[in-house]
């Protein structure tokens, strides 16, 4: 079990709770869309510092059935599916051919990071190996893979919320190191920019809107759209749930290959992403008909960067595993190492390389969000397809590299 400390409001207050959940994630909503520093550091990132925040100044618990129960076991399984709706792969090489090849640059980057990382500091802490295949699946893919491999591995619960704590406070380094680079002159000189220029040359936002309130304006959405986003989403995450459990029961674990093709196509995620392409690539009318799916799927997620902020004590991450901070740290360097270097080679833009490796790190809806707060609205799209198709990727190489590892 993860360390437990007293908090203002109780484990089991569940409305009291909820009720924080949903304001902290309204309030980043509304900042991102009011204020361009909240837009530019993204609603996404400020709903996990608004819980780290309450959870270090001991306002929460850091661990609760609303955070455990609710989120992790519906929200975060029904996001998938919606935020997957429009990831038709036939698509894909023709919308964001080139986007795709700098985030798959990137992915190897985090596959040798996370391989590097684990040999380098072998040794230090026990379970490590589990972490890397983690991590792995976290930086090329989001949260939502990161649970699955945690899962798929049965790492240790406290090393699980001090690798959480751990990757949030690399994060927060990381997403200020982007934003610096976008600004920064010698990249500039180096890397073409024609995303920032025909920004600077057209302006920013009108009437002084933020561009993710323009972004996100009001649709056309019926009560059927949302029955139907719903009512699609629970369908696949209930069928995922019986692919699962037949192939746990069906593949045996003699040895390290039929176990690694156990925790494959006995994990839930899998087969959520799985069904989902399916069905937005096999019937595309149909899933580009399903309006509102991007906003429920978007806010759902929203509800996710609150609670993986939630573990997030800096008291246990000096406690319990310092290692951890260095091991996420090696990953996302050489991810980034990966992407700039393999960026000049093949002639990427530096918007391209920022977004990509944002896309990897952070996932779709901070590189969305990075996107739309720097006004480059023709990377929106791909960044989103990319990034969502992280997500169907990243548990994949998770369990490869675990496997490779010993986890």
């Amino acid at each position: 079990m993860t360390e437990t400390i007293s908090s203002l409001i109780a484990p089991d207050n569940h409305w009291a709770l909820l009720t924080i959940l949903f304001v902290s994630t309204f309030l980043a909503i509304w900042l991102e869309q009011k204020y361009r520093w909240a837009a530019r550091i993204s609603g996404a990132i400020i709903t996990l510092v608004i819980a780290i925040a309450l959870v270090n100044l001991r306002v929460i618990p850091a661990e609760a059935p609303v955070f455990d129960d609710i989120v992790w076991g519906y929200a975060v399984p029904l996001a998938i599916p919606l935020l997957l709706i429009r990831t038709n792969l036939r698509k894909m090489h023709r919308e964001a051919g080139r986007f795709l090849a700098i985030f798959l640059i990137g992915a190897a980057g985090t596959v040798a990071g996370a391989i590097l990382a684990t040999v380098l500091l072998r040794g230090t802490l026990e379970g490590l190996p589990g972490v890397g295949a983690m991590m792995t699946g976290s930086y090329i893919g989001g949260g939502v893979n990161f649970t699955a491999l945690s899962d798929a591995f049965k790492v240790d619960p406290n090393l699980k919320a001090s690798a959480t704590v751990a990757d949030n406070l690399n994060m927060a380094i990381y997403f200020l190191v982007l934003l610096s680079a976008v600004s920064s002159p010698w990249l500039r000189k180096r890397y073409g920019h024609p995303h920032i220029d025909d920004v600077q040359k057209n302006g920013k936002g009108n009437g002084g809107e933020t561009l993710a309130a323009q972004y996100w304006t009001r649709k056309e959405i019926s009560l059927k759209d949302i029955a139907v986003d719903l009512a699609f989403a629970s369908v696949v995450v209930f069928l995922s749930k019986l692919a699962a459990n037949f192939f746990t029961g069906l593949i045996p674990t003699d040895n390290w290959f039929l176990k690694m093709l156990n925790t494959f196509f006995g994990s839930q995620y899998v087969w959520i992403t799985n069904f989902s392409l399916i069905w937005s690539t096999c019937f595309e009318k149909q899933a580009l008909d399903m309006r509102g799916a991007q906003e429920i799927g978007t806010w759902l997620i929203y509800l996710f960067f609150f609670v993986i902020g939630v573990p997030a004590s800096i008291g246990v991450l000096i406690r319990n595993a310092p290692i951890l901070l260095l091991f996420c740290m090696i990953i996302v360097l050489v991810n980034m190492l990966f992407c700039f270097l393999g960026g000049k080679l093949f002639r990427f833009n530096l918007e391209e390389i920022v977004l990509a490796s944002n896309a990897n790190i952070g996932g779709p809806t901070t590189a969305a969000g990075m996107a739309i707060s720097q006004g480059w609205v023709k990377l929106i799209g791909p960044c989103m397809l990319v990034g969502t198709f992280g997500y169907v990727i990243g548990t994949w190489l998770g369990i490869l590299v675990g496997s490779l590892l010993g986890a």
